[in-house]
């Protein structure tokens, strides 16, 4: 690393540090937390294990309580409110569409008794917009290559100029990844609005089928993805689907894949009509199907 960039770490980490806080919501290691801004904290979701009796440490002898506003495990974030700001302060922000490979950059978290500790490491890869495992819509992936230690996810990462990049967790395979800043205001912003965040869906679970070689032709389609459930009252039942349906095409695209379908559902929102083909005894046939909010589990 550059030899400028460790006499930037300090003034980095004190610039931040006092909007980094500690979170105790499970029994064991209490995780970290971000005072995002006047009277909300962000933190890591996974490691928000209960829903009450949440405190968060401001000094030795005084902790204050936090109440859930709303989890969203799909980007692995939870937001609290807190009442007022117990002396904390909001850090000032980046943007990280300015981010590039190889960027030197500072996690900080709060060990077990509360100390400001801190990992230092660089961007360790970069792409666009994705999709979660959990059907979280993420705006920027960025993986780090640093080492998060226990109680750091939930914590801000840092450039080098003090401004908070986005919150770390390590989701999926444990990879250390930041979620970009977009997305947490994103997030929070609906989850302080509504208590969670409502996500499109269909209504139906499908598998890959292959069509006739006798109607290919006719059909137009090689390749389609069978109804094989469909829930009642949902979407897709309202829309007319029946079980052996074969889905040809949504919006004008051929549906071959469970997930690429579902990704592009994802990027939708509730209310939204899509355009479906189908095949039903042996016969095409197009629907128009409003997608419903998926319910909460």
């Amino acid at each position: 690393m550059p030899s400028n960039f460790s006499e930037d770490l300090a003034p980095a980490a004190e610039k931040a540090g006092a909007s980094v806080v500690t979170v105790r919501a499970r029994h064991r290691i209490p995780s970290s937390g971000i005072y995002w801004r006047e009277g909300v904290i962000v933190t890591a979701e996974h490691a928000v294990r209960r829903d009450e009796e949440i405190s968060i440490p401001v000094s030795d002898r005084n902790q204050i309580s936090a109440k859930l506003a709303g989890r969203d495990p799909g980007t692995d974030i939870a937001i609290l409110k807190i009442e007022g700001n117990a002396g904390l302060k909001a850090p000032q922000f980046a943007d990280p569409s300015s981010l590039k490979l190889a960027h030197p950059v500072l996690a900080l978290g709060r060990t077990r008794a509360g100390n400001l500790a801190a990992s230092a490491g660089i961007i360790g890869a970069l792409s666009g917009a994705h999709r979660t495992w959990r059907g979280g819509q993420v705006d920027r992936s960025i993986r780090l290559s640093l080492e998060l230690y226990p109680g750091f996810s939930g914590g801000p990462l840092l450039n080098t100029a003090g401004e908070v990049i986005g919150m770390n967790t390590a989701i999926g395979h444990g990879r250390p990844v930041t979620i970009p800043v977009s997305t947490v205001n994103r997030v929070a912003d609906e989850l302080l609005a509504k208590g969670y965040i409502a996500r499109p869906y269909l209504g139906i679970a499908m598998q890959p089928v292959s069509l006739p070689e006798s109607q290919r032709e006719k059909l137009k389609a090689a390749v389609g993805l069978m109804v094989v459930h469909v829930e009642s009252p949902g979407p897709a039942d309202k829309a007319g689907i029946v079980l052996g349906d074969v889905i040809v095409e949504l919006q004008g695209k051929p549906a071959t894949d469970v997930r690429a379908l579902m990704d592009s559902i994802a990027s939708a929102r509730v209310g939204d009509g899509v355009n479906l083909k189908i095949v039903r005894a042996g016969e095409r046939k197009e629907l128009t199907l409003t997608l419903g909010e998926r319910p909460a589990k």
